[in-house]
């Protein structure tokens, strides 16, 4: 298994993320509010296929540094664990917490949303 985040996996294009976010689905994974839809069935089902989106709000954190460093603490997140994933979606994390949390405690809610994602497709 290969951990890496090519750009083949990254949700790109203004207008796609616009129809993305208008017919997603949302939950909440503390600090991250996760959004998704399940890619079509008739493609192939595995975690290379996902596609997503990482943000960090301008409105929380002013500087630069601070919502890159929690982009980069999501992505790397999501490179380690996006192996447990069944299926294939396109999903955006969004940080919606006003302080900046550590790396232990992102990684653990990419984790908890995996698992949530795993049980809406056993379902």
């Amino acid at each position: 298994m290969r951990y890496t985040f090519p750009k083949s996996q990254r949700l790109c294009g203004k207008m796609r993320i616009n129809a993305f976010y208008s017919a997603g689905r949302k939950f909440v994974s503390w600090p991250l509010r996760v959004t998704y839809i399940r890619k079509d069935e008739s493609s192939s089902q595995s975690p290379q296929d996902t596609e997503v989106l990482v943000w960090a709000p301008k409105a929380l954190f002013r500087h630069a540094v601070d919502r890159n460093r929690l982009r980069r603490l999501m992505r790397e997140s999501w490179r380690l664990q996006q192996h447990s994933l069944n299926g294939s979606y396109v999903l955006a994390f969004n940080y919606i917490d006003k302080t900046m949390q550590p790396y232990q405690v992102v990684y653990r809610a990419v984790g908890k949303a995996i698992r949530k994602l795993n049980e809406v497709n056993a379902q």
